[in-house]
């Protein structure tokens, strides 16, 4: 009589028995180390190897596409922004006049003061505004473009474009309005303008309805007396160049890989921002 062969033990608890394998590998494995497949089961080693395999879903902008993803720096902008304009009104005694504040005062942006070597105007005036209906209308804008272009481009990549179009619009400043005090995120925004009408051209979409927001926006800019007309054009040019050179730049100049295409965006977002601080620099040297 024939001894019958041993049961199979499970390839990583071998002092237990089982009658189950992994139906990718063929291995022996027990319960605890066997998960539900789409066929059959999996052993743990091949549920490793399989999510290793699959390369992670990615948007137009080579950024992480998850599903729900919160908008965490469009929310931290807008906080930023609000918190700032709480502080000019504390400080001013008045919502409706916050910028008789210290803080609007020191940081509004005035090119010669800028050449005095103010530098923190450059940055702090895109987050000043002149009263609470200013604030409302560009924090609206910035939720609504600024949620859409952070889910595209990802948060680091939207935290350069929106620093570009803040430079940009300074440096218009700087070189095309001399004489003005100029405040707001309005810049920045028109900067996100730019950026959503270049993103809806990579995914092949319609940008007619925000070339006309565009339009719009810049006839409000000339029509409405007080308004820096020259803010709004170089944020909208800095942050269309920024977001082009992510999402365009790569095909144009045939980037072999992911990871080229990334760096090579990278590089034309940041390049555009550099080149808005030596515009800056230029001016303030021009008007010392």
């Amino acid at each position: 009589m024939n001894p019958q062969p041993p049961a199979p033990t499970c390839y990583r608890h071998p002092d237990r028995s089982t009658g189950l394998a992994c139906t990718r590998c063929g291995r022996s494995a027990c319960p605890e180390c066997l998960r539900p497949a789409s066929v059959g089961q999996h052993c743990l080693d091949c549920l490793r190897q399989g999510q290793a395999d699959v390369r992670p879903v990615r948007t137009v902008a080579g950024a992480p596409a998850v599903q729900r993803s919160v908008p965490y720096v469009t929310y931290l902008l807008i906080a930023v922004n609000v918190a700032v304009f709480a502080i000019t009104a504390a400080q001013a005694n008045s919502v409706a006049e916050n910028q008789r504040s210290r803080l609007f005062f020191d940081w509004v942006l005035q090119p010669p003061a800028v050449a005095d070597g103010e530098w923190a105007r450059v940055l702090g005036s895109g987050f000043l505004h002149y009263g609470p209906i200013h604030l409302l209308v560009n924090m609206f804008a910035l939720y609504i473009l600024g949620r859409d272009c952070e889910m595209v481009l990802g948060r680091l990549r939207f935290v350069t474009v929106y620093l570009a179009s803040l430079l940009g619009g300074s440096a218009a400043v700087m070189w095309l309005a001399q004489d003005t005090s100029t405040a707001g995120a309005s810049g920045a925004i028109y900067g996100l303008f730019g950026a959503m009408t270049v993103i809806l051209l990579r995914l092949r979409q319609s940008p007619v309805q925000m070339l006309v927001l565009i339009a719009i926006n810049v006839l409000i800019s000339v029509s409405l007396p007080g308004i820096s007309l020259w803010g709004h054009l170089g944020g909208l040019a800095a942050g269309t160049l920024a977001t082009g050179g992510i999402l365009f730049l790569p095909q144009w100049l045939r980037a072999g890989t992911p990871e080229a295409a990334r760096t090579i965006g990278w590089t034309a977002a940041a390049g555009v921002a550099v080149i808005a601080l030596l515009l800056i620099v230029a001016a303030a040297a021009e008007l010392a």
